[in-house]
């Protein structure tokens, strides 16, 4: 198993333009604390980001370069492809799937998930009841080539796991549990809105950007800050999907 973590990476947003590239600490951007959070896991083979090719997306290819990353540009509204055509040219043949967007994923949680992904030869496998936006997902490549063969155009947007949710029959999913600690699916530690921004922005305050957050000090944390909590409280969109599970 070769695992390509593809980041799909584009600007354009309603509600908060150029999400990836918002500063969230004193020097890394969004997408690049990510990028430097992933490079840090043994377990994943590759990072490529699979960017928008529209015009305006096209400084995503000078932080490929920037990091020594490999890119794709493909169709803006075709998310699935880019992220099938980013675990080709990684020659995976399994996809690392967050969002740019989501800079706190659960990666203490990467190895026994590609364990049990392989195990249970799983074409999907994630995590279940993680804060909105903490979650990542394991996907086989056959899986999302089937999915953009045999889906809709909305199969193909930026919902590029929703063919296999959808049709549920015909994959095998294998849906993770988490610590009863970490089950806090009405937290939120996505960046969607300004107010997500300033949250983001104060966890990484408080642990420094240089390192992993773990979530057994990250979640405690948030407990302690209702103030922070309340910050994001009630926010939503009625054009944003919230995780499956």
């Amino acid at each position: 198993m070769r695992v390509v973590a593809s980041l799909a990476c584009r600007n354009n947003s309603n509600r908060l333009y150029g999400k990836p590239l918002q500063k969230l600490g004193p020097t890394l951007t969004v997408v690049e604390y990510i990028i430097r959070r992933l490079k840090e896991v043994p377990q994943i083979d590759e990072i490529v980001l699979a960017i928008s090719e529209t015009k305006d997306n096209l400084i995503y290819t000078d932080l490929a370069e920037k990091h020594d990353l490999k890119y794709v540009l493909g169709d803006d509204k075709d998310v699935l492809k880019r992220l099938i055509d980013a675990c080709r040219l990684g020659d995976g043949d399994t996809v690392f799937r967050m969002t740019s967007e989501s800079p706190f994923p659960f990666l203490e949680g990467i190895e026994s998930a590609l364990k049990s992904h392989k195990q249970e030869a799983a074409d999907y496998t994630t995590y279940a009841k993680l804060p909105d936006g903490s979650s990542f997902e394991l996907i086989s490549l056959k899986a999302l080539e089937k999915s953009h063969s045999q889906g809709e155009d909305r199969h193909r947007s930026e919902l590029c796991t929703l063919y296999i949710n959808e049709n549920r029959d015909q994959f095998k999913l294998n849906i993770l549990n988490v610590d009863e600690l970490f089950q806090k699916p009405d937290y939120r530690l996505t960046i969607d809105f300004p107010e997500d921004l300033i949250l983001c922005r104060k966890v990484v305050q408080q642990f420094g950007e240089n390192n992993y957050i773990p979530y057994s000090q990250l979640i405690p944390f948030l407990m302690e800050r209702p103030d922070l909590l309340k910050v994001v409280e009630g926010l939503n969109d009625e054009e944003y999907v919230k995780p499956y599970f």
